[in-house]
């Protein structure tokens, strides 16, 4: 058993590979979107959200129309002038398959960790972050500096995200958190691709009880899970009215002290923290490998 020892150290280690990848998006400026592209990002799991938070930076920042799909839903017959695949291990099947069903169709660029992959055959473009790659079946750093790589390929300064990376990764968890028996991580905008990245990591790495919402969508339905039991967690600013509501229902709220990106590695520590709480191994979550790789009768 590893006792996690992987996973803590790759959470430690993201403001360096967040420098790193601000570096390479300069490097790598042709491979990424360009202004005014119509664009398609795909991953499974983490890179999902990650794929959904950058969609909404670029859209919103009026870049070109962004959609983000998990692999096995994305409509091949779409017309997209570049597709963006993320995919750590470059072996999940899902993605290489739509990457080889777009080859000599549409422009692709995949992100990866691992520049041993197959998705490399069949991908127009290819940006490596080895140093972003991970030994933990639990993804974060890779997640993160992907989608800080993205970030800056569109312009946007990370330097109050990576100063906040350095304070959250020692910063230290809320009192009696690790009592509460249900979590609800509640994000806008581009950070509810975060506030579900953050709820996956609790589940894969804790087997832990947890939700994700848009925050003004927590209103019709989801509060009425929570109780004095619980916790509500803002991965970004809440709404107005919303914290105060929460207040009533008796819950633990979380609201965010860093930038959005840096915050989810609380979220990230919080999952290791209660993993070891269980006599859980956080690197070797159950049921689950680093890479889902189908049989051709499954794919």
């Amino acid at each position: 058993m590893t006792d996690g020892q992987y996973v803590a150290s790759e959470i430690s280690s993201q403001p360096i590979c967040w420098e790193r990848a601000v570096d390479l998006a300069k490097e790598s400026n042709a491979k990424l979107p360009q202004p005014g592209e119509r664009v398609a990002v795909i991953g499974c799991g983490t890179s999902w959200f990650m794929a959904q938070s950058y969609a909404v930076i670029r859209e919103t920042n009026g870049l070109g129309e962004t959609d983000a799909f998990t692999a096995s839903e994305f409509p091949l017959g779409r017309n997209y002038d570049r597709v963006v695949a993320i995919t750590r291990s470059g072996t999940t099947t899902e993605v290489v398959d739509v990457v080889r069903e777009l080859k000599g169709k549409t422009p692709t660029t995949s992100i990866i960790g691992d520049p041993n992959t197959p998705i490399i055959d069949v991908s127009s473009d290819v940006i490596a972050m080895e140093f972003a790659d991970e030994k933990s079946v639990v993804q974060t750093r890779f997640a993160t500096t992907t989608l800080a790589l993205l970030r800056a390929g569109l312009g946007q300064d990370l330097t109050k995200a990576i100063n906040d990376a350095r304070q959250a990764v020692d910063s230290e968890l809320p009192a009696g958190i690790l009592e509460r028996k249900q979590f609800t991580f509640l994000g806008t905008g581009w950070t509810i691709g975060l506030a579900s990245e953050g709820a996956l990591k609790m589940r894969e790495a804790a087997l832990a009880w947890t939700e994700a919402y848009p925050a003004r969508e927590y209103r019709h339905g989801p509060k009425s899970i929570s109780d004095e039991n619980g916790v509500v967690w803002f991965v970004s600013d809440a709404p107005d009215g919303l914290t105060e509501e929460v207040g009533t229902f008796g819950a633990m709220i979380v609201q965010p002290l860093f930038e959005p990106m840096a915050e989810l590695i609380r979220i990230q520590k919080l999952a290791v923290a209660l993993s070891h709480a269980k006599g859980l191994d956080p690197d070797l979550p159950r049921h689950l490998t680093r890479s889902v790789i189908l049989s051709d009768s499954e794919s």
